[in-house]
């Protein structure tokens, strides 16, 4: 629809994985040397692991596109099999001359391996690569192993390559498949893109579809990376989304104000399930009280899996500083607070970029950076037991509801960003609305 309008020649977002389109990144480059070292002449069993949509197929696409002359390759993307269909597969694939009686599975490896001897006498190599190999049972997994003892003195008559998602790496270590881990001579595991690397693919998939690569603003770019978390295909279906909105509005060019309500209506169904809602400006008479915290119970941030957990992100906490100024009324200090600046404090004491304050449903994009938010009504208590900045609603003489960070507090007192003196917790359980 919008493809004329552009100057493109094709839609530049499709989600399918057409090899035309790899933008080889660092790790897109380290994953497929680790695909071509399968296929070359000392690969053995390769393990490529990656999250859903990081481009896995896409790389084995364009792997399959590459002129080999000496190499037959089996392609299985439907790894939900039995041992007997998952050969039958592989024998359709390599053009293996099939018997009455193969339907069995001796008969179907016998003439496999039959093909295998053949084509090793001719100088060429035979590789196997299964797609969503995640999904193989663990009685699949070890037929292949066993195919893999196919060889001669020398030589494997097979290679196999193993592509799927993480699950993949927790199957393999399992003690059932130790034979098989012990074969894998090659693993790598494909990550996300990092924000410059997300900036030049969109900026690739423009110029392949040729079109101007500078049709994303920075910022629209900035904003399409936070909220895709480096997945290219996250990317492909908010660029897309953002390029039918402008389109829509007759622009020529993606800014951050298209990018953002190409969020919202892409990643709208998925925040809708979590039931997670910033109570800011639309807030009820019930009041309010908004918490970052980690996925976990107790309210601890959650570690990333490989990292060191000193480097974890810091946990701010609810401090105790000493109170040297007494009290006063702040009825005129909370009239003149911002809102909106209060949620930017505390999103920068998480190290989060403060620009999610503009987001309309700022707990699902949270959610994304390995945080969620804590909502709702509460007791002073059980504020405290949080003990993490929290974003209250008050309540002013006037009836205006404003949002304070209560920073810190000491015995009576709390800091409040935005209120120039500490104020006693007795007036502030007065003005907030729960």
């Amino acid at each position: 629809m919008y493809v004329a309008h552009f100057g493109l020649n094709h839609p530049p977002f499709a989600i399918t994985p057409d090899p035309d389109y790899l933008y080889l990144s660092p790790s897109h480059q380290e994953a497929l040397a680790h695909l071509l070292y399968g296929i070359g002449e000392d690969g053995g069993f390769v393990q490529l692991t990656g999250e859903i949509g990081t481009g896995k197929t896409t790389l084995i696409r364009a792997l399959l596109a590459q002129p080999w002359e000496d190499v037959d390759i089996a392609l299985c993307l439907n790894p939900r099999q039995s041992s007997e269909e998952l050969v039958a597969t592989l024998c359709d694939e390599l053009s293996v001359q099939r018997s009455a009686d193969s339907q069995r599975l001796k008969p179907l490896v016998d003439e496999l391996n039959q093909h295998l001897l053949a084509t090793h006498a001719q100088g060429r190599r035979t590789v196997v690569i299964i797609d969503e190999a995640q999904a193989l049972s663990i009685e699949v997994l070890e037929q292949i192993r066993l195919l893999t003892n196919l060889e001669t003195h020398r030589h494997k008559l097979l290679r196999v390559i193993l592509v799927g998602q993480p699950e993949l790496q927790r199957t393999l270590h399992s003690t059932a498949l130790r034979q098989l881990a012990q074969r894998i001579t090659a693993r790598y595991h494909l990550s996300p893109l990092k924000r410059r690397q997300t900036h030049a693919y969109i900026h690739h998939r423009l110029r392949v579809a040729g079109g101007w690569p500078g049709l994303f603003t920075p910022s629209a770019c900035r904003l399409i990376h936070r909220h895709s978390g480096g997945i290219p295909r996250v990317i492909n279906l908010l660029c897309d989304r953002a390029l039918l909105g402008a389109y829509s509005q007759q622009q020529t060019r993606v800014g951050r104000r298209i990018a953002r309500r190409a969020v919202r209506e892409v990643l709208r169904g998925d925040a809708g399930q979590r039931r997670w809602r910033w109570l800011g400006a639309s807030a009820t008479a019930g009041g309010a009280a908004l918490i970052l915290t980690g996925l976990s119970l107790p309210y601890l941030p959650l570690p990333p899996e490989s990292a060191d957990p000193a480097s974890d992100t810091p946990v701010p906490t609810i401090t105790t500083e000493p109170v040297i100024t007494p009290p006063r009324s702040f009825d005129a200090d909370l009239a003149a607070t911002d809102s909106e600046q209060g949620l930017r404090q505390l999103l920068r004491r998480w190290q989060l970029d403060p620009e999610f304050a503009d987001h309309s449903d700022i707990c699902a994009a949270i959610q994304l950076q390995g945080l969620r938010c804590v909502t709702g009504n509460s007791d002073w208590s059980k504020l405290r037991q949080y003990n993490r900045p929290a974003l209250l609603t008050l309540r002013s003489a006037n009836g205006d509801d404003n949002q304070v960070l209560l920073q810190s507090v000491r015995q009576s007192q709390a800091v409040l960003n935005g209120i120039p003196q500490p104020v006693d917790i007795n007036e502030l359980l007065q003005r907030w609305t729960g």
